[in-house]
């Protein structure tokens, strides 16, 4: 079994690319913290045995993982690519079921409001997710404020953390939203 790896623009994270499925096609990313549940996640459980692995993300085919700020790649690297194939030659499944990522804040918009955060979502989805995809990271919409036209993203993977995530957000993401939308004035991480 072959495993590209390839790096993000944050120098903490790596991708890896089995060449299988690891949350499934057109599955919404699902981001582990160490310390969080992963029991149905066996991936997530075996790679987390690895000491220095603080999180990590699934994606559709690719995992991004994130090492301690004094940990270095070139000791943790081997370490992370057996642990994958392993699994995988194993014939282990990375997520014992589809994960619910339901958002119990979750706002509901109303009228006007409710056709601009769709046009926000549909922009993000199709133009934003798959760019930051390939750095091994992912944006969600959070929340719009109507009141002052602020819209609010999530950082995961490689996204979060990484050095230039907010160029990312203040001068790619901020200046779409704002062209295709004109009630967007700024973009803001989510806390």
């Amino acid at each position: 079994m072959f495993i590209q790896t390839e790096d993000t623009p944050n120098p903490a994270t790596l991708k890896f690319l089995p060449g299988k499925d690891v949350a499934g096609p057109g599955a919404t990313p699902v981001e582990f913290t160490r310390g969080s549940d992963v029991s149905t996640a066996p991936l997530a459980e075996m790679l987390f045995m690895i000491p220095d692995v603080t999180s990590l993300m699934f994606g559709s085919d690719f995992i991004s993982v994130t090492k301690h700020a004094d940990a270095q790649w070139k000791h943790l690297r081997p370490a992370v690519l057996g642990a994958i194939m392993d699994f995988f030659v194993a014939g282990g499944v990375p997520m014992a079921e589809q994960i619910a990522r339901a958002d119990p804040e979750e706002r509901v918009y109303e009228g006007e409001t409710a056709e601009i955060v769709e046009q926000i979502k549909e922009l993000i989805e199709l133009r934003v997710r798959p760019a930051v995809a390939q750095d091994g990271g992912d944006i969600v919409f959070r929340h719009f404020e109507e009141a002052d036209g602020t819209v609010f993203l999530e950082m995961r993977g490689a996204c979060a953390g990484c050095p230039s995530s907010t160029m990312t957000l203040k001068h790619g993401i901020e200046n779409l939203l704002k062209h295709y939308v004109p009630e967007v004035t700024s973009v803001e991480a989510a806390a």
